[in-house]
């Protein structure tokens, strides 16, 4: 599956599940560690922990792609996924205004908007 495929199928899954401001941050050219960054908040603990589970539930059994690493769900303050080229942050809301992951990796053009309502 292609980096930007999966991405938009990522982006999809937590929009069905009331993810909130997601966005995707290309990273290609600032850092190696992944090709995108995707980031969205959940409204309560429970809502970050369902968001992380239903994720790596989907990828799994729609496409057969497993995390290589999950990480920080148990707490349902800040949960990542991590898919290889795409790594997906989902905060609680208030962790999110927190750390301001989008603001480390702006450059004014990198950043896009996924909510699709």
């Amino acid at each position: 599956m292609e980096t930007k495929e999966m991405l938009n199928i990522i982006c999809s899954v937590l929009d069905e599940k009331k993810a909130e401001d997601i966005k995707s941050i290309n990273l290609d050219g600032k850092s190696i560690i992944a090709d995108y960054f995707v980031i969205c908040s959940g409204r309560s603990t429970t809502h970050v922990k369902s968001l992380a589970d239903n994720l790596d539930e989907e990828m799994s059994k729609k496409y057969g792609i497993e995390p290589l690493r999950m990480e920080g769900k148990q707490d349902g303050k800040w949960a990542v996924v991590d898919y290889g080229d795409v790594i997906v942050h989902i905060f609680h809301q208030e962790q999110r205004k927190i750390y301001e992951i989008e603001d480390l990796w702006d450059d004014g053009k990198n950043i896009e908007s996924y909510n699709l309502k």
